[in-house]
C-alpha cells in the first residue's frame, strides 16, 4: 500500500515514535531530544495538510486497524473536520514548542518533550477516532500527559492547581466509563456509526435509560470543554501552567467541543428515535452562561495570564452558542470561530509570559512597575491579542463574530434565543474590551519609579507570539476560504448516514 494510504494513521503513528525517542535522548543529548521533538511537530503538519488536501472534496476515510472491519474492530475516520482539528493542532504544537525551547521552559526537566509528543498523540487520536472507547482511551492518554505538563517545573502553586486538576479529570473519566457501560449495555456496540443505527431500535422500555445515557456522555464533554458550571477548574490549572504548556492547552477544551460535534448529530441526531437531540436544550443556555462568565473573568482578573484563562472561557461558550444551533450554517460559523479562538488563546498566553520575563518580581500582574525594555513593541503584541480575543476588527476574532450572530439570526425557532445570543456576545465583547484595557495600561503604560530590570539577552521569545499573530491575520485575509471549508465541514458533520456508510459499508442505509 503507498503512504497516502495510511495517512490517517500518521498523526497518531509519529508522536507515539517521536516520544520514546526524545525520552531516550533527552538525558544525555539535550539538542537531539529538541531535534526529535520539532521533527515530530514539522511531520505532523506535513501529514494532516496531506490529509486535508485528500478530504477537503468530501472523501470520508475509513482506516481500519489490523484490517478488522467495523464495528468489531479500531477503526479511524478522518473527514473535513478531523482535517481541520489535526492542522490546528499542528500549528499550535509547532508554535508552543519553539516558545518552549526558546525561552528554556523545556530545560526545567527532561521529561517535557516525551510528554508533550504523548500529548499530541492523545489529541490526534481523539480527532481521529470512531468509536467511543477508543475516544476514552485518547483522553486518557493526553489527560496523563497534560498532568506532567502542568506540573512541569514544580512549584506549590502548580501542585495545588494540579491535585485539583486530577480530581476532576478522574471524576469525569469515572463517569465517562458509566456512560459508555450504559450505552453499551443497551445498543451492543460502541462504534459511533454503528450506534448512531442502533439507539433508534432501543426498546421504549429503556428509553429512559438510554437518555440517562446521552445526558451524562454529554456532561464529560461539556467537563472537557469547560462549559459552565462545569468550568471552575479551568482558570487555576491554565493560569499557573508554563506559558508553552497553557498555550497548548488552549485546544484542550475544543477537545471537548469537538466530541459534543461528533457525537451528538452521529449518535443522537434526527435517527435517534426518542433519544434524538436530548443534549439540545441544555446547550444554549449553558453557552450563554459561560460566555458571561469568561469575559467577566477577564475583566476581573489581576493578571494577564488569568484574564487568557478566562478569555477561554468565554470562547468556548461564544463557539457553542453557534455549535447549539445544530445548523449547516451556524456550525460552520462555529468551527471558523474555533480555529480563531484557539490561536488568540494561545497569543495572548505567550504575549503574557514576554511581559512576565521583562517585568522582574512584577512579572504579569496588572499593577504599574518600573519601565521595562521593549514594553512598546510588546505592548502592541497584546493589543493586538486582546483585539482578537475579543472580537475586534480587523482580525478574525471579528468575523468569527458576525458569522455567529448572522447565522442564529436566521435560525427557525430561535424567537427568543437569537437576541439573547445577540445581547450576550456584543455584551461580553465590550466586557473583554474593558477589563483588557484595564491590565494592559497598567502593564505597558503606566510606570512607577524604581530601577528597571535588565533588558533580556535575546528577543526570541518574540518569535511564536508573533507567529500566531500572524496566523490570525491571514486566517482573517483568507476568511472566505477557510469559512467556506468549515461551512462544508458543518455540513457533512450533519449528515451522519454518509460516515455510517464508508465506515459500516453495506451495512449502512
Amino acid at each position: 500500500m503507498s503512504l497516502a494510504a495510511h495517512l490517517a494513521i500518521l498523526p497518531v503513528v509519529i508522536p507515539a515514535l517521536a516520544a520514546p525517542l526524545a525520552l531516550l535522548a533527552m538525558r544525555r543529548r539535550r539538542g537531539l531530544g529538541v531535534g526529535i521533538a520539532f521533527a515530530s511537530c514539522l511531520a505532523l503538519l506535513a501529514s494532516a495538510l496531506a490529509l486535508m488536501g485528500q478530504v477537503s472534496g468530501g472523501t470520508i476515510l475509513a482506516y481500519e486497524l489490523g484490517a478488522w472491519p467495523a464495528p468489531f474492530g479500531i477503526v479511524l475516520v478522518a473527514d473535513r473536520l478531523a482535517a481541520l482539528m489535526l492542522v490546528l493542532t499542528a500549528v499550535l504544537s509547532l508554535i508552543a514548542l519553539i516558545h518552549a525551547v526558546v525561552t528554556r521552559a523545556d530545560a526545567k526537566g527532561w521529561h517535557f518533550h516525551p510528554l508533550f509528543q504523548f500529548q499530541l498523540l492523545g489529541l490526534n487520536g481523539a480527532f481521529l477516532t470512531g468509536d467511543l472507547f477508543n475516544l476514552f482511551v485518547f483522553f486518557e492518554v493526553l489527560l496523563i500527559a497534560s498532568y506532567g505538563l502542568m506540573l512541569h517545573g514544580q512549584g506549590p502553586a502548580r501542585l495545588k492547581a494540579g491535585v485539583q486538576y486530577v480530581v476532576v479529570n478522574l471524576v469525569g473519566s469515572a463517569v465517562f466509563l458509566i456512560a459508555l457501560g450504559m450505552l453499551y449495555a443497551l445498543t451492543g456496540t460502541l462504534n459511533m456509526a454503528d450506534m448512531g443505527l442502533k439507539v433508534a431500535e432501543v426498546a421504549p422500555a429503556d428509553q429512559g435509560l438510554l437518555r440517562i445515557a446521552a445526558l451524562l456522555l454529554v456532561s464529560v464533554f461539556a467537563l472537557k470543554a469547560a462549559l459552565a458550571p462545569l468550568h471552575l477548574w479551568l482558570v487555576r490549572t491554565y493560569a499557573v501552567s508554563t506559558p508553552a504548556v497553557a498555550a497548548l492547552f488552549a485546544i484542550m477544551t475544543k477537545v471537548g467541543v469537538y466530541a459534543i460535534i461528533r457525537v451528538v448529530p452521529q449518535v443522537f441526531g434526527e435517527g435517534a428515535g426518542a433519544a434524538a437531540w436530548v443534549p439540545a436544550p441544555y446547550l444554549l443556555p449553558a453557552a450563554l452562561v459561560s460566555t458571561g462568565i469568561g469575559f467577566a473573568g477577564v475583566f476581573v482578573a489581576r493578571s494577564l495570564s488569568e484574564q487568557a484563562s478566562y478569555a477561554v472561557v468565554g470562547s468556548t461558550g461564544t463557539l457553542l452558542i453557534a455549535v447549539a444551533g445544530w445548523s449547516a450554517g451556524s456550525l460552520g460559523a462555529g468551527l471558523y470561530y474555533l480555529a480563531h479562538s484557539t490561536l488568540a488563546a494561545a497569543a495572548l498566553f505567550l504575549v503574557a509570559d514576554v511581559a512576565a520575563r521583562r517585568r522582574g518580581d512584577y512579572r504579569d500582574a496588572g499593577t504599574p512597575g518600573p519601565a521595562f525594555a521593549g514594553r512598546g513593541g510588546i505592548g502592541l503584541l497584546f493589543m493586538a491579542a486582546a483585539i482578537a480575543a475579543t472580537g475586534l476588527p480587523p482580525l478574525s476574532g471579528f468575523i468569527g463574530k458576525l458569522l455567529i450572530l448572522t447565522s442564529v439570526a436566521a435560525l427557525p425557532g430561535w424567537g427568543w434565543a437569537w437576541p439573547w445570543s445577540w445581547g450576550v456576545i456584543l455584551g461580553t465583547t465590550l466586557i473583554g474590551v474593558i477589563g483588557f484595557a484595564r491590565v494592559g495600561s497598567a502593564v505597558f503604560w503606566k510606570t512607577t519609579e524604581g530601577e528597571a530590570p535588565a533588558a533580556p539577552a535575546s528577543r526570541a521569545d518574540l518569535i511564536a507570539p508573533a507567529l500566531a499573530l500572524a496566523l490570525l491575520a491571514a486566517l482573517s485575509a483568507g476568511a472566505g476560504w477557510a469559512s467556506g471549508y468549515a461551512n462544508a465541514a458543518a455540513a457533512q458533520v450533519l449528515d451522519p448516514a454518509r460516515s455510517a456508510a464508508v465506515v459500516l459499508k453495506e451495512r449502512a442505509p
